[in-house]
């Protein structure tokens, strides 16, 4: 199942699609669509931030792929009138990569580290300082002449995110003043994010097209932006350039994207647990290999929205897949599982 998946949510777009997916990015809190509690709670620190006339406090985002960690950042900063510096965590190799980028920020800048959780662990230790005393300790020579040297660093803000917090240190994450995770989206949110992004691409779709796309989006925006993409295409090679009901389903067909936003490689998952296992329970790691798939790509990018659908179960014995599973790929469970509902 080793195959491109427009439902993977963490796909690299082209070059050319990264820039696209730029412009669809909203700037501030009133083009966000979604994430309510958060946009709240971000907007008192904020608001009390600039009053202070400090930095806002550090940041921490946490949750599934493709929710908009990155566009939060970019909200924050916009909000705060503060320049956004972007990076991640497997880019800064060595304690002088992290050291360049702290001593190039002004007061008030926003350091933004994407995939957090990936950073070495001797990073680490310097991010440490920086973040809490505004400290950068540099060892200079080596051997019996080494000495340390300390820093004094701008008033700054780090923004970290990651799909995966119990990879961070505890100390790290400890020093994050507010943590927030990001939460699905309702299928009303993501066809308002639908109708948002075709207006920007100049592409007319109606509403029920929308809300078609939006219910097969797997309630992620990122999912959706590059459905609506795709389905753009369809309609300018076999239509007049508009997406109604018609060309979406058609489009989708073709796509091999089903009612509930799955694909096939979602859908080969679910058929090895009963085929293989009969519904299960299966340990992950089976699993991996009866999928050709690595364990964390199954525990952070299958997973996640099966489970948030009802089709799959974590076990203390392995995943098992629910009578909801069975019924939708019109597969009949054996005496040994439970009788559809």
């Amino acid at each position: 199942m080793a195959v491109e998946r427009i439902t993977n949510t963490a796909a690299k777009d082209e070059p050319e699609e990264q820039e696209l997916e730029q412009t669809l990015r909203p700037k501030d809190f009133k083009n966000y669509v979604g994430q309510e509690r958060l946009k709240k709670n971000l907007k008192l620190a904020i608001s009390a931030a600039k009053k202070r006339g400090e930095p806002i406090d550090h940041i921490l985002l946490y949750g599934p792929p493709g929710l908009g960690k990155t566009t939060m950042a970019t909200v924050i900063a916009n909000e705060m009138g503060a320049q956004i510096r972007v990076t991640s965590g497997p880019a800064i190799e060595r304690a002088g990569d992290l050291a360049s980028l702290l001593t190039n920020l002004q007061d008030g800048d926003i350091l933004f580290i994407d995939e957090i959780h990936r950073l070495h662990r001797v990073v680490e230790e310097v991010l440490y300082a920086a973040m809490e005393d505004f400290k950068l300790d540099i060892m200079l020579g080596k051997g019996p002449s080494a000495r340390s040297l300390r820093l004094d660093l701008p008033k700054f803000s780090i923004i970290g995110a990651t799909t995966r917090t119990g990879a961070l240190a505890a100390p790290l994450r400890d020093r994050f003043g507010m943590i927030h995770r990001l939460e699905f989206y309702t299928p009303e949110e993501i066809s308002r994010i639908i109708n948002r992004s075709a207006k920007i691409l100049d592409v007319p779709i109606n509403k029920t097209a929308s809300d078609i796309l939006a219910k097969r989006a797997r309630l992620t925006p990122r999912i959706a932006n590059r459905l609506l993409k795709r389905v753009r295409d369809y309609a300018d090679i076999n239509g007049d350039g508009i997406i109604d009901e018609s060309i979406a389903a058609q489009a989708l067909a073709l796509l091999e994207i089903d009612d509930l936003g799955l694909d096939p490689a979602d859908r080969g998952l679910l058929e090895a647990i009963i085929v293989h296992h009969n519904g299960g329970p299966v340990g992950v790691e089976t699993l991996a290999a009866l999928t050709a798939e690595e364990r964390t790509t199954i525990e952070d990018f299958y997973e996640p929205y099966l489970m948030q659908i009802g089709l799959l179960e974590r076990t203390p014995r392995g995943r098992k897949v629910t009578p909801r599973a069975w019924q939708h790929l019109g597969k009949k469970p054996s005496k040994s599982q439970p009788t559809l509902l």
